[in-house]
């Protein structure tokens, strides 16, 4: 049986690297369906395949390894922004229904995962089948963040530098609230890690759509390769951390 905590520590880096891994997200999955021109399905179809393979690979090891780890977390940021572009621009369905939706899927995922372990603690994390409960509620989270922050942009008209300071704010006050009062720190948590999404969608469409509509105007490519250096170097960094703490058993 595994003991050893397979998933990263909640830190200062932890959150940076969410971040980039949004935005990373955002730009790479804005490349694979519309400037590679592949579609919302076929978008869903390659990130869902690179998602599986990744996975897997977490799931088969027997620690936390950093690079592993954040190769889940960026399959789950881009196959997030293809649900809910294929949710919203092929279904129909819209923004917000799509993030009723995606909060209902997340709603249910942690119920159960607290109705079967009595807790929803992030780390350490132990074990395959709580393990499952956590990427499957990391998928719907960052999905759910995906349309949110589309949602402020296309329906409620913020712009996407406007969008990634209304996220940005809600992501500083549950940061505060975390050290200045009581409220469960798990609870805290979730909320952070949904809004994160929407702050790196924000700012990954306010690097790469035009500037008529608010962004730089980078290219999708660009801004992803950008993204990635920046996560890698982090992610370097996290590994060198690693070596230098007892491991979490």
């Amino acid at each position: 049986m595994n003991t050893l905590n397979k998933v990263a520590a909640v830190t200062l880096l932890f959150w940076l690297m969410k971040i980039t891994a949004t935005t990373l997200g955002e730009t790479l999955g804005d490349f694979i369906s519309m400037t590679l021109n592949l579609g919302y399905s076929v978008g869903i179809g390659v990130t869902f395949l690179f998602f599986i393979i990744v996975i897997t690979i977490q799931l088969s090891v027997k620690k936390y390894i950093p690079f592993i780890y954040w190769m889940v977390i960026v399959s789950t940021t881009t196959l997030g922004t293809e649900i809910s572009d294929f949710i919203d621009r092929t279904l129909k369905i819209g923004y917000f229904s799509g993030s009723l939706i995606l909060a209902g899927g997340l709603s249910v995922t942690l119920l159960l995962w607290y109705k079967k372990y009595n807790s929803l603690e992030v780390y350490p994390l132990f074990g395959r089948d709580k393990e499952i409960f956590y990427w499957i509620a990391i998928l719907f989270s960052n999905s759910l963040g995906t349309a949110f922050g589309d949602f402020l942009s296309d329906n409620l008209g913020y712009t996407y530098l406007e969008g990634a300071v209304i996220t940005g704010s809600i992501i500083l006050v549950v940061v505060l609230l975390h050290y200045f009062t009581r409220i469960n720190h798990v609870v805290l948590f979730w909320i952070a890690f949904v809004f994160t999404r929407p702050f790196g969608a924000t700012f990954g469409d306010f690097l790469t759509k035009p500037i008529l509509k608010g962004g730089l105007n980078l290219s999708t490519l660009y801004a992803s390769l950008v993204s990635l250096a920046l996560l890698f170097l982090m992610i370097t960094i996290s590994h060198y951390r690693q070596k230098k703490l007892p491991p979490v058993t």
